[in-house]
């Protein structure tokens, strides 16, 4: 899809007719965009507060035709950076104090005050043995969690998504069924039941884990239980209580935690502590655990058999990262291999050397805050995304990263291959949990257990 910022400037030229500006507002309408009035009903602020930060620059927007709109990586940056800074706000815009106790170093959260048991991974970190401890990985994508799950020695059951490419990804990749199709759909989550219960063949189901959308709980005011965009993490809610599982592992965006003003992460808390699970959450930082990128995700973990939910402690300290020259150099004269998932982009001159000139951390286009992104060579890279075709540019060439470059950043290994179309493949990746953070997690477990 074209760049918005492309789309604006041709219409700019071609006078804004009343027809161009109809098509501004249809292309906005119907890409990843949220008006003024949602972001305040998201966040618990006044419009006029809203205003208040687009006008400031903290909160990025497009204006056409007077209409402002904030793209979704625009807002999700705005969380992130609001959570870390030391003030918040009422409905009214106005700032509350925060006494929230500080995070030990090297430690994330964006909740200074979350109850968090951490434990040192390091021992095991390196070569864990194999457990008899089972899994499956709900909303799996190509299979992040399930790789850094099965790198940490835990015994992979099934996995379940709709996406047929990263279908096809799963099946190449693991030797454990994948079962395929929406999972509202009852023949489909019958078909898994069946599946999970089959691989089974009478032991028992240790972890359900899983990254569930989270899109409406952004929209749902008061009424975020009643909202029928909800309903995947109600199926996720509904297949750990029909499963059992000893341990659940749910994983999302920092921004879910101040989504109606906590109401969301809340009632995720409640819901599961009525099935039966006691729950902790925190924010844990992908490259403490030597995945070469920058991302931060809200992870929970929970049990119902009274063991203590153990969060990985922080592998490396910031000076320590694993950064993007490290993971990609090697990468810069390999020729182009389709088979290795490493196909470079062809880009028009003109683009080219926008690319060259562009500084590190800066998209190449206002209004985005990952996509189109240039990466810094001497740092861990800024998040890896597909967004509308747009995905990081290469430190040192002109031309975005192959899907083999952001499959380094994600710390998937070179045996790891991609199926689809390349386009089918950045999405992928993308979406998925970096493997090395799933295994820190996964090793958590396994010390919750006493099974390393």
């Amino acid at each position: 899809m074209e760049p918005l910022q492309d789309v604006l400037w041709r219409c700019k030229n071609a006078l804004l007719l009343p027809c161009k500006v109809d098509k501004f507002r249809h292309y906005l309408m119907s890409n990843k965009f949220h008006s003024i009035v949602e972001v305040a009903q998201m966040l618990s602020l006044s419009q006029k507060t809203v205003r208040r930060h687009i006008a400031s620059g903290k909160l990025k927007s497009v204006k056409v035709g007077g209409v402002y709109r904030i793209p979704v990586d625009a807002l999700e940056e705005f969380i992130n950076l609001s959570s870390q800074q030391p003030e918040h706000f009422d409905l009214d815009g106005k700032v509350k104090n925060n006494n929230q106790k500080k995070v030990s170093a090297g430690y994330r959260g964006t909740n200074g005050s979350d109850e968090v048991s951490w434990i040192d991974i390091e021992d095991v970190w390196a070569e864990p043995t194999k457990s008899e401890l089972t899994f499956v990985d709900l909303f799996s994508g190509a299979g992040g969690i399930t790789k850094g799950f099965e790198m940490a020695g835990l015994k992979g059951i099934c996995g379940l998504d709709w996406f047929p490419e990263a279908g096809k990804t799963y099946r190449r990749n693991f030797s454990h069924p994948f079962i395929e199709g929406d999972i509202k759909c009852n023949d489909k989550k019958r078909a898994f039941y069946e599946t999970v219960r089959s691989e089974l063949n009478g032991r028992r189901l240790n972890i359900v884990a899983g990254g569930f959308p989270c899109q409406g709980f952004s929209m749902a005011g008061n009424r975020i239980i009643d909202d029928p965009r909800n309903s995947l993490y109600k199926e996720l809610l509904d297949i750990v209580k029909a499963l059992q599982p000893e341990f659940v592992v749910c994983e999302n965006v920092v921004g879910l935690r101040s989504m109606l003003g906590g109401k969301v992460e809340q009632m995720i808390l409640n819901d599961f502590e009525q099935a039966g699970y006691s729950i902790n959450v925190t924010v844990l930082r992908a490259a403490d655990y030597s995945v070469p990128q920058k991302r931060d995700r809200v992870i929970f973990i929970g049990n119902r058999i009274g063991k203590a939910n153990l969060h990985p402690k922080p592998l490396l300290q910031p000076s320590q990262y694993v950064t993007t020259g490290e993971a990609i150099a090697d990468l810069m004269d390999k020729p182009d291999d389709p088979a290795f998932n490493h196909v470079a982009t062809k880009h028009r001159p003109d683009m080219a050397q926008r690319m060259i000139a562009l500084e590190a951390g800066k998209s190449l286009y206002k209004g985005y805050s990952d996509a189109w992104k240039k990466c810094a060579w001497d740092e861990p890279s800024c998040t890896i995304k597909e967004n509308h075709g747009g995905v990081n540019v290469h430190p040192m060439l002109p031309r975005v990263l192959t899907a083999r470059e952001m499959a380094r950043l994600q710390s998937f290994p070179d045996d790891f291959i991609f199926e689809g179309p390349k386009n089918k493949q950045l999405v992928q990746l993308g979406n998925a949990v970096p493997p090395l953070l799933a295994k820190a997690i996964g090793l958590a477990i396994r010390k919750s257990y006493n099974d390393l």
